[in-house]
């Protein structure tokens, strides 16, 4: 079967062309299988002895493959509802990414604003050694965390807090601290975190509860523009591909007619 990335190039070329791109392309056998060719691109992704344990991992493969079509599972109505399922969500992917590649590509503008309006990634970038509590409290807890938090010179004070009140935590890395660099840590501490000095400890809301965090050394590590540029661009792709997705999906539902049915029906 033609790769979905393969038919697009083919049917992009000139009708005269297409005898020959399709003989350039090929695809080149790297082993057989009962007489089954394995396509040497199945076996990329690794160079030297890891192209060699890919392949034999897709000969195993084939022969699993080949012992359950001779089993006839490929007409199990479980197996049958499986292929169909595995097929409508790669068709649902292809198409996602057919919209998102349409509008491909972060503008100049685009990136460097996105470089100013994050420094603590950036311009004034930090690698970061902390130590962290991960808490499982209430919300209405963290305001009276946030105030012990103020008083404590340690990590460990607040630890015997919580323990005092039952609530549950949990020390994240070692005794010594975890070291991070800017981008590894959740956008919404940054801005704080870039503030703070050595020893002192900031209180972050979590959906579960709360990230209790002391600064153990910050050192500068500095990003420029042109450096950034290639890591703000694959953001930007990945943040347009889930917004055009979302989108996308607004957009047919929409213009659908979809009924519910059964238990799943609902009321005007």
């Amino acid at each position: 079967m033609i790769g979905r990335l393969a038919l697009i190039v083919l049917l992009s070329l000139p009708a005269a062309a297409c005898e020959e791109a399709a003989e350039r392309a090929a695809p080149r056998p790297a082993a057989k299988v009962n007489g089954t060719e394995i396509a040497l691109e199945q076996a990329r992704g690794a160079a030297g002895a890891g192209a060699a344990q890919a392949l034999d991992k897709v000969i195993d493969r084939e022969l699993l493959v080949q012992q359950a079509l001779a089993a006839r599972l490929d007409r199990d109505p479980q197996v049958l509802h499986a292929l169909d399922d595995a097929r409508r969500q790669v068709l649902a992917q292809a198409y996602l990414e057919s919209r998102a590649s349409a509008a491909a590509g972060s503008a100049r503008d685009e990136v460097r604003a996105f470089y100013e309006e994050n420094p603590a990634l950036f311009a004034e970038r930090r690698v970061y050694r902390l130590r962290e509590l991960i808490v499982s409290a209430p919300a209405e807890m963290i305001d009276v965390l946030r105030a012990e938090a103020a008083k404590a010179r340690e990590l460990e004070e607040l630890a015997t807090w919580l323990r005092g009140r039952g609530a549950k935590f949990s020390y994240v890395g070692t005794a010594s601290g975890l070291t991070q660099p800017a981008e590894q840590i959740p956008l919404a501490f940054l801005p704080q975190l870039a503030r703070m000095n050595a020893g002192e400890i900031a209180v972050f809301a979590t959906p579960l509860g709360a990230s209790v965090v002391q600064l153990v050394h910050a050192e500068a590590a500095p990003l420029t523009e042109q450096q950034a540029a290639p890591l703000i661009e694959q953001f930007l792709a990945g943040r347009r591909r889930l917004e055009t997705a979302a989108a996308e999906v607004r957009r047919l539902r929409e213009v659908a007619t979809i009924e519910y049915l059964g238990e799943f029906k609902r009321g005007n």
